[in-house]
């Protein structure tokens, strides 16, 4: 990786909505160079994708949950791949201790939560869980 690529990727981390005019314009190179370099990082995998960030409260109405989760022997991989299709479940990770998974939880309401606890609670191998809601948010 170049030291242009390096300058690209931290303005990019910082805001990834600049143009290519714009960032050939903060580092005093081409456009030419900056589609070129941009075209090397996604075709190595170093850029999977660009994203947006919401403001910590953006989703301030959203039921969100904290989810341990042990599992049975040798179940994991299925209850993970369950997991990943359950809509409710923002993150998910293995984990070390008491628990095998962290998974953080989103819902609409606490109809839509208790729903989804209900549906994650019957998939086969979870041996038991623990959830606490979250309810403020002091750094994001």
């Amino acid at each position: 990786m170049t030291k242009t690529d390096q300058q690209i990727l931290a303005l990019l981390q910082d805001n990834a909505r600049l143009s290519i005019t714009e960032i050939a314009q903060a580092l005093h190179i081409s456009r030419t160079t900056v589609q070129k370099r941009l075209a090397v990082l996604e075709n190595e995998g170093t850029i999977t994708g660009y994203t947006l960030k919401l403001k910590p409260n953006f989703d301030a109405n959203t039921i969100r949950a904290w989810m341990s989760i042990a599992v049975e022997g040798s179940k994991m991989k299925a209850v993970i791949l369950a997991l990943c299709r359950e809509l409710a479940v923002a993150q998910l990770h293995s984990t070390n201790g008491k628990w095998d998974l962290a998974v953080e939880l989103k819902a609409e309401s606490l109809e839509a939560f208790d729903q989804a606890l209900g549906r994650i609670r019957l998939i086969n191998g979870i041996s038991s869980t623990e959830t606490s809601l979250l309810l403020s948010t002091y750094k994001h």
